[in-house]
């Protein structure tokens, strides 16, 4: 029967951890960070689908954070299989990646695989269970389903996804296009149309139709991935590359390689308070604000103080007279940026590598 098919979680927990500096590092990026509740970015990505028939979770990080994704998946009783990338390659491999292990391990009952970010907030938990059971059977039938924010604003730091013609009852909408970031005057008149969503990064699909969409347009990609698994080694829970072999494979987004060139793509409306957390204003638009607009933590003393984000650690911050500000004190680094300009913030962290390097 369609919709009751079983899911493979695939979260994607790569990333460098630039945006959100200084407390987001390179060896400690966002997604394994508790930013929005007690539990990490990771964590909650994985306890929210809680309202899906779903097994074990098959997690793809960098090699450096296999610990810490193995203690997270641990503590919330959710331990599963770990891809570990020796180098990043972007999104068309390493959903590649996932669905070759999972074609491999389900030859006769291939369940499907809903494809997730590591470091994405919902805050409508219902509403996204809601999206994804009716992607299931568009999925089941042999469709690449990607989900579209619908979208509350002229995002200019998003990429767009234009519908076309509905399709099963108006529960998704055949892809017409998939639209670059635009500038603010485009911005609002996607938003104006009422046809253009967000483009979430999310997706589901059944492995093998991914690897065969793959195969057909960037073969390329197919073979490095496959011949990277093929003296594959498991360590645990910890699945390893053969390194000299995933080196070579091209680096290229999902969207790029298959998606804007698959017949069969199609988008479904989610609209649950998505954000990808993308820089530090994002933290302050999706978290409970005081009556001045404020979002803080830690040892804060606020006066006369509006419309700002303040995150403390071991000593007290304390603010007079400021507006639309960001504030991010650590042991060893203090950010302070108007909210405007936050998207500048990997500026900084270019710059300290380079001093580093010299």
């Amino acid at each position: 029967m369609l919709g009751i098919k079983m899911i493979i979680p695939v979260i994607m927990a790569g990333g460098s951890g630039s945006r959100l500096w200084p407390l987001s590092r390179t060896l400690y990026p966002k997604q394994f960070l508790p930013l929005t509740g007690e539990n990490t970015m990771l964590q909650e990505t994985i306890t929210r689908l809680s309202g899906l028939d779903i097994t074990t979770p098959l997690v793809i990080c960098n090699e450096e954070h296999r610990f810490i994704v193995a203690e997270q998946l641990r503590s919330i009783e959710k331990t599963g299989s770990i891809i570990l990338e020796p180098v990043g390659r972007n999104t068309a491999p390493a959903i590649a990646l996932a669905a070759e292990v999972i074609s491999a391990n389900n030859p006769e009952n291939e369940p499907l695989m809903l494809v997730l970010a590591a470091d994405h907030v919902i805050q409508d938990k219902k509403a996204f269970i809601e999206s994804v059971n009716a992607a299931m059977p568009l999925a089941e039938s042999g469709k690449l389903v990607t989900f579209g924010i619908v979208p509350t604003e002229a995002h200019t730091g998003y990429g767009y996804i234009k519908r076309g013609s509905s399709v099963a009852s108006n529960a998704g909408f055949k892809v017409e296009a998939f639209v670059e970031k635009p500038d603010k005057q485009t911005a609002e008149e996607y938003l104006e149309n009422g046809n253009f969503y967000w483009n979430s990064g999310m997706f589901l699909f059944k492995a093998s139709r991914y690897l065969e969409e793959l195969e057909k347009f960037r073969p390329d990609i197919f073979k490095a991935c496959k011949e990277s698994l093929e003296k594959t080694s498991t360590d645990n829970d910890f699945i390893r590359l053969d390194t000299e072999k995933f080196e070579k494979c091209p680096d290229e987004s999902v969207d790029y390689a298959v998606m804007e060139n698959t017949e069969d793509a199609l988008v479904v409306p989610l609209d649950a308070g998505w954000n990808d957390i993308g820089a530090w204003s994002a933290l302050w638009e999706v978290n409970e604000k005081d009556e001045q607009g404020n979002v803080y933590s830690g040892d804060v003393l606020l006066h006369q103080t509006t419309n700002t984000y303040i995150k403390g650690s071991d000593r007290l911050v304390a603010t007079v007279g400021l507006d639309n500000l960001v504030i991010v004190d650590t042991k060893d680094a203090l950010l302070v940026a108007n909210k405007d300009n936050v998207q500048d913030v990997k500026k900084i962290v270019e710059k300290l590598k380079a001093d580093l390097e010299k």
